[in-house]
């Protein structure tokens, strides 16, 4: 039996443009998806994914994963939860060289569905990292993330960006422009997450972006503007001390950077009420700045704040479900038992 653990990420900078080749800078955070699995003696994969909708469910199949699992519960949920698995199952199979391998799979996740804090990507990496060591075949960092990517990919019809998988799988910042993925230094930024309880549709709201970008020649303007105040960002950080708190100059640079990312996403219509109530809450507490992050429609804003007033008032705002800080997760994919 091997368990891997994978963090979620937040987006400082970045969403959305990361689709047209555009930087994007996001950052792991000490939200966690852990996979264990334990080889079968026959070709049978088992999942028990306690956490990965509302009141959980356990699926088994066999022979073949492309086979319709038999379960009692509505189809679309089945599929939602059970792709991303399946895909992370392919993968590692290959990587093992054993086309039939069985498996036990216990999936249990502290990150959000859908909510833009990478559940998926963190159960992928997570996944694929100990099904593979429960194989014997042990892969670096950057092969989990290749061979995530390929997973998501394969999964959203190949809408994925390499930003959320590289992120988990590697750990603290990340600097994703295209094909071109590496790690970035940071320091441990004061990061506070709303959540309002929903998710939205990525592929739905990623599509609406790309159909304003094609009609509207200021939409493409905008895109374009959220690569460049993330190369500033970078900017910043990079010129920053990592190993030190962020002094409150970097911060309210940073802070600005990230209100203004929010604003352009607003104009491409990936926003919602709830994710702008929760942006104005934690800005008219002092927050440093805030924006939604992930694909947006619902699910989660980001701030930077080091006092406790901005989860505070989270909390009180109608809007949000929950609230909580989230470090910097320094190190990405790891051995939690094996």
């Amino acid at each position: 039996m091997t368990t891997c653990s994978a963090p979620g990420k937040v987006y400082l900078f970045g969403e959305h443009a990361v689709v047209y080749g555009e930087p994007a800078v996001p950052c792991a955070v000490e939200r966690r998806a852990r996979v264990t699995v334990e080889p079968r003696d026959d070709e049978r994969v088992r999942v028990d994914a306690a956490d990965l909708s509302l009141d959980g469910f356990t699926v088994t199949w066999g022979g073949s994963i492309d086979d319709r699992p038999d379960i009692d519960v509505p189809a679309s949920l089945v599929e939602a939860a059970m792709e991303y698995i399946e895909a992370a199952v392919r993968q590692a199979r290959d990587a093992a060289d054993a086309p039939g391998a069985g498996f036990d799979i216990t999936v249990k996740s502290a990150i959000p569905l859908g909510a833009g804090l990478g559940s998926s990507a963190a159960v992928v990496v997570a996944g694929i990292d100990a099904a593979t060591r429960a194989l014997g075949t042990e892969l670096d960092p950057e092969e989990v993330a290749r061979r995530a990517y390929e997973a998501e990919h394969e999964v959203q019809d190949g809408q994925a960006s390499r930003a959320d998988t590289y992120c988990s799988a590697m750990g603290g910042a990340v600097r994703v422009e295209g094909d071109d993925t590496r790690t970035i230094d940071a320091p441990p930024l004061p990061f506070v997450v709303g959540y309002d309880g929903g998710a939205g549709d990525t592929g739905e709201l990623v599509a609406g972006v790309r159909a304003l970008r094609e009609e509207h020649a200021f939409a493409a303007d905008t895109v374009e503007t959220v690569g460049d105040l993330t190369r500033e960002g970078e900017r910043l950080l990079a010129a920053a001390d990592p190993e030190s708190e962020p002094s409150d100059d970097l911060l309210a640079e940073l802070g600005e950077l990230m209100d203004f990312n929010h604003g352009l996403l607003e104009a491409l219509g990936v926003s919602a009420r709830s994710l702008d109530a929760m942006v104005w809450a934690a800005r008219d507490a002092g927050a440093h700045g805030a924006k939604l992050t992930g694909a947006g429609g619902g699910g989660c804003i980001v701030a930077l704040d080091t006092s406790t007033e901005t989860e505070h008032a989270l909390g009180y705002t109608a809007e949000c479900e929950q609230s909580f800080r989230a470090e910097l997760a320094t190190e990405g994919v790891r051995v939690e038992a094996a």
